[in-house]
Parts: structure tokens; sequence; C-alpha cells
């Protein structure tokens, strides 16, 4: 059996592909991050799979062999015809050829579940690390009837994602991703486990999507607008940041707010626990 470098090489060659940098394309050659993929996603039969980006069919090969549907959704044209050719004997493979930001994800979930044999849906995907955030966000907000999320991305990003509010690398993300989501690190994968290598370490996370959010607020968009806001002058205070995004009408009524709930006027926003700007946006919009 050819080795997963081997057959990249020759589909490349084949087809005549190189890697198309302005999508992100770096085609995964690692068989032991490949199996860490695959085993840490837990597919079964009566899964679901939704692939985003499979590019040459790396993973898509060992997702079809597991699951009892897989939807691969690719916005490089050159893909479909290799995806097409090499899975043509699989009848548990659908191809999308369509920005994933502009897929009705919700009917494409709601319309497996209703017509076939489908129990869960799950993401599996080595993700464009230029689109990563629009993409988790996007399978987050949407509320889409998923269990899981398991992904490879850029380091530096997936370590935001997965920290816990209040920890070292936390950053905007980091609340959204941990309202939702039950998240782990499985491994991290070494620029060389890609042809052509790039310039980053990436890593593979898995996002367990909650029954129920951890906090309970009325409206979500105003909650999270309002952390977005507390982020977006990194360097300065809580406070500052809350007031010149106007959404403390006044330093004064900052001040207030902070007292009252007993938080550091001088704090930082990243110090911060999901709970506590549950108590900032009460005292704000409630």
């Amino acid at each position: 059996m050819k080795s997963i470098l081997d057959e990249t090489k020759f589909i490349m060659k084949k087809y005549s592909i190189k890697a198309n940098k302005s999508l992100g394309q770096n085609f995964l050659i690692n068989e032991e991050v490949v199996n860490a993929i695959i085993d840490s996603a837990n597919i079964e039969k009566e899964d679901l799979i939704i692939e985003i980006g499979p590019g040459l069919g790396t993973l898509t090969q060992y997702l079809l062999e597991k699951a009892g549907k897989v939807i691969c959704i690719e916005l490089d044209s050159k893909m479909i015809n290799i995806l097409k050719e090499r899975f043509l004997l699989y009848d548990n493979l659908e191809i999308i050829n369509q920005d994933v930001l502009k897929v009705d994800l919700k009917r494409i979930i709601s319309e497996q579940k209703i017509n076939g044999k489908i129990k869960n849906v799950k993401v599996v995907a080595n993700l464009p690390y230029y689109i990563t955030t629009p993409i988790i966000m996007k399978l987050l907000e949407d509320k889409l009837d998923i269990e899981s999320i398991t992904v490879m991305i850029q380091k530096e990003v997936a370590d935001r994602l997965i920290e816990i509010p209040g920890g070292k690398q936390t950053g905007a993300i980091t609340y959204t991703v941990y309202y939702y989501c039950d998240s782990e690190k499985i491994m991290e994968v070494p620029n060389n486990s890609f042809i052509p290598e790039p310039e980053v370490t990436s890593e593979v996370i898995k996002l367990k999507v909650r029954n129920k959010p951890v906090v309970i607020i009325k409206e979500e968009k105003n909650f999270f607008n309002m952390i977005k806001c507390a982020f977006m002058q990194r360097r300065k205070t809580l406070l500052n940041s809350l007031t010149n995004t106007h959404i403390f009408s006044s330093k004064d009524q900052g001040l207030k707010i902070l007292n009252a709930i007993d938080i550091d006027e001088n704090i930082r926003p990243e110090k911060l626990t999901i709970e506590d700007f549950v108590e900032i946006y009460k005292k704000i919009y409630e």
C-alpha cells in the first residue's frame, strides 16, 4: 500500500496540481496525524461527517470507510474532479463546490437527518488557515445540530480557541468557544507534515458542542459584541476599552458597575472569567 506521501505526490503529478497559496492549501502527508484526527473524531456508521476543504482527499478516504455519509465542501474546482474520480466507487460521498461560509449547513443537516439513517453530525477537517476563525464562528453561532468539531488549524489560533477564559492565551474568541463547547488539544503537528511546508506549526483540536451553553444570556449578540469591544484595544484596561467603544456610556458608569460587582478597575479583559463578563453585561443591559 502506498504511503500518504507517495500517494499525494502521485495525485499532484497526475493532475498537474500545485498547492494554491491564496486558498491556504497545504497537503497533509503525515500518517500519524491522519490517524489521530480520525481516531479522536470517534466516527461511527450512523454519522454524517462534514469535511471542509478536503483538497486531494487525504482525510476523505478514511472518513468514507468509517462514516455513514461524508459531505465534502470544497471551493477549489480543480479539487472537485480529483475527488470525484478518486472516490468514484463510494456511494456515501456528496461533494459541494462552494465557499463553506455561503453554504446553508442547517438545511443540509436537517435534510440528511430526515431522509437518511443519520444519527449524529460531526465536522472533521484540515481547515484553510486563512479563514479558520470565520468557519468556527459560523459552525457555532448558526447553532447547527452537530456533536463535535475535530479540526487541524494553526497552533496559535488553536491555543486561543481552547483556552479557559482568564488563562494565558485568552482572546475574544475564547469566550465564544467556551460558551458553546468543551474543548481539548489532541496533538501538535510539525511543519514537515505537509507539502508544501507551512510557515507555522499546526494543532489538532476537538470541540465537543455542549447540550446547553455554560452561562445563560438573554441576548447573545450583545453579550459577545461587548466581549469583542473589550478586546479591541488589547493594551488598555477593561474600563478604558469598554468606555472608548461606548459599551459604558461614560467612565463614571463603568467605575460604578465594576465597583458594584467587585472587579478591579485596572484589570485587563483577558483576566476575566466568562461569569465576570455576564455580571458586567447584566448591569449594562438588564
